[in-house]
């Protein structure tokens, strides 16, 4: 049971990695778009480095439980 615990939370970390890969995307594309449009990018800037730390989290994370499942 305790491995199944963890492949089900591995799973949703999984999907949680992906998910948080597709939204640095769209704001590293936002971003772009709004210095091609000569805008003010600080505050996107900002929220681009929170969503890395916490993509970086989702990361360790994931590598904490692929190594419990280790023999």
């Amino acid at each position: 049971m305790y491995a199944t615990a963890i492949y089900d939370e591995l799973r949703q970390v999984e999907r949680d990695v992906v998910e948080g890969e597709r939204r640095l995307a769209e704001q590293e594309a936002l971003i772009v778009e709004m210095k091609r449009q000569n805008e003010e990018t600080s505050k996107a800037e900002s929220e681009l480095e929170r969503m890395r730390a916490e993509q970086r989290r989702r990361d360790q994370d994931r590598q904490r439980l692929l190594s419990r499942l280790q023999p």
